[in-house]
């Protein structure tokens, strides 16, 4: 059992392909219940076990009602893939960003991810196992800060903190909590010139949220490989 939150096109679309076709149920979730619907439309054409349930992820009681439901209706979640995300400031240098700007997309970027986190967490810690994917960017990397999108690059690196803070609480247990960066892929976000396929980003993050027991935990990752913070 999987969910996968801003899942109605590009990269988390193709999550939710990939964990169905290696078995999984998978919840999609999205904030436009019309994309939503459509999307679930064309994954269960392909013959793969998907529902669907529209979330907010700013709301944090909306994720916790979801979570609720989740269990009475499912009885468990082996898998949540926090991929929701917004980059609303290409443009904005540090010096000329909106704060508001920023605030707007910390809500969706971070804080999204951990109301996504604190309303699944205890599903998984009661059946004693669970895997947390963040969907993270390299351009959150300390290694690769640089101009451009200033807000959206403070957001990821505020992602990745949440992965290794958060990770480090469950340390001694067997959910695993691990960030990934998909690359420079061909969405509507990375544009036609990206060289990178939608199914080879999102492929790290399904890995991830299949993980055997005693794997990696706190950890960045492209291509299945540690990436630096």
């Amino acid at each position: 059992m999987a969910l996968v939150t801003g899942a109605s096109r590009g990269i988390g679309l193709e999550i939710c392909r990939q964990l169905g076709a290696a078995g999984y149920t998978v919840v999609l979730t999205a904030r436009d219940a019309g994309k939503g619907a459509r999307a679930l439309g064309l994954l269960r054409e392909e013959g793969l076990d998907v529902r669907f349930q529209t979330l907010d992820v700013t709301d944090p009681a909306e994720a916790r009602r979801l979570a609720v439901r989740v269990d009475a209706e499912l009885g468990r979640l082996d898998a949540l893939v926090n991929n929701a995300a917004i980059a609303i400031d290409p443009r904005e240098t540090v010096a000329s960003l909106d704060p508001d700007l920023l605030r707007k997309t910390l809500e969706t970027n971070l804080l999204g991810a951990l109301h996504c986190c604190q309303a699944f967490l205890p599903l998984m810690q009661r059946q004693g196992y669970g895997r947390i994917v963040n969907v993270s960017s390299g351009r959150g990397s300390f290694s690769r800060l640089g101009a451009g999108g200033p807000g959206y690059r403070i957001s990821k690196t505020a992602l990745n903190a949440l992965t290794v803070l958060l990770a480090d609480e469950l340390k001694d247990t067997n959910v695993l909590v691990n960030a990934m960066t998909t690359g420079w892929v061909r969405t509507r976000l990375g544009g036609l010139r990206a060289p990178r396929s939608i199914a080879q980003g999102a492929e790290t993050a399904v890995w991830l949220a299949m993980l055997p027991d005693g794997g990696p935990q706190g950890k960045f990752f492209k291509d299945r490989e540690e990436f630096p913070w």
